[in-house]
């Protein structure tokens, strides 16, 4: 049975799609470092459990985003867990790249219902819970689309990403009826383990990230923990002034 938000304990209840590796990982474990309370979402039950080792305050639960019925599954399990939802983590994404040319309807349904759809309805089940807790949606984009940065052979994944930073502006104008945030975090080149599940070799990977701190003004890819903390800082009450923006976390990379 599902317990209401107001008898739950004043702990931070927080849903993190995409949990299981790399940003998802690293915010779950922030938030729960200060006593939050975490259910990562994802589609591998041993990367998730991975998350949750040894941090008591993440629960895990194995979804596919894209399913038809998994907002409601998601929400209900997060109510059930912990009686609330303060804040939404919207960092699961699918990443095939393909130039246009070369673009497959599989990959492209694939690319929208998880980097879009999905975060649409997953927001639209959430409303009534966060709205009680007055809480916050987090969209976690790519500084790679930011201003008038170009993305080629990743061009539909990257659309999905403009997408999801029109959401965060419209969403804090929409939502703030209801007492609800939404705010952006757009990371730039970040060691995310993401080269190793595209099957890039060892070699791939350090010549990629090389070259990627090369071009990058402060000299270096990002870390997981980077993003994570400002997730957790944009979620936090102290920036609770702050909606329909989205913070670049890439080094200065895309400002040159």
């Amino acid at each position: 049975m599902t317990t209401s938000p107001s008898s739950s304990t004043g702990r931070p209840a927080v849903v993190i799609t995409g949990g299981g590796t790399g940003i998802g990982r690293a915010t779950a474990r922030a938030f729960a470092a200060q006593g939050a309370r975490v259910l990562v979402v994802g589609r591998t039950a041993s990367t998730l459990d991975a998350t949750a080792a040894h941090h008591p305050g993440i629960r895990t639960l194995v979804a596919d985003l894209t399913a038809p019925d998994a907002a409601r599954h998601i929400v209900s399990t997060a109510l059930a867990a912990f009686g609330r939802l303060d804040v939404l983590v919207h960092n699961a994404a699918a990443v095939l790249p393909e130039p246009t040319g070369e673009l497959t309807r599989a990959h492209a349904h694939t690319q929208l219902e998880t980097n879009l759809l999905a975060p649409l309805l997953l927001t639209r089940a959430a409303l009534p819970a966060l709205s009680a807790a007055r809480g916050t949606v987090v969209a976690v984009g790519t500084a790679a689309t930011l201003g008038r940065r170009t993305f080629p052979g990743l061009s539909l994944y990257g659309a999905t990403k403009v997408a999801l930073d029109f959401l965060v502006r419209t969403w804090a104008v929409e939502l703030a009826p209801l007492g609800i945030r939404a705010v952006g975090v757009a990371p730039g080149e970040t060691d995310t383990g993401i080269g190793e599940r595209m099957g890039w070799s060892a070699q791939e990977i350090a010549d990629h990230q090389r070259a990627a701190a090369a071009r990058t003004p402060s000299g270096r890819v990002g870390r997981p923990e980077d993003v994570a903390w400002w997730i957790v800082t944009m979620a936090g009450p102290e920036a609770g002034t702050t909606t329909g923006t989205t913070v670049a976390v890439d080094g200065g990379a895309s400002l040159v």
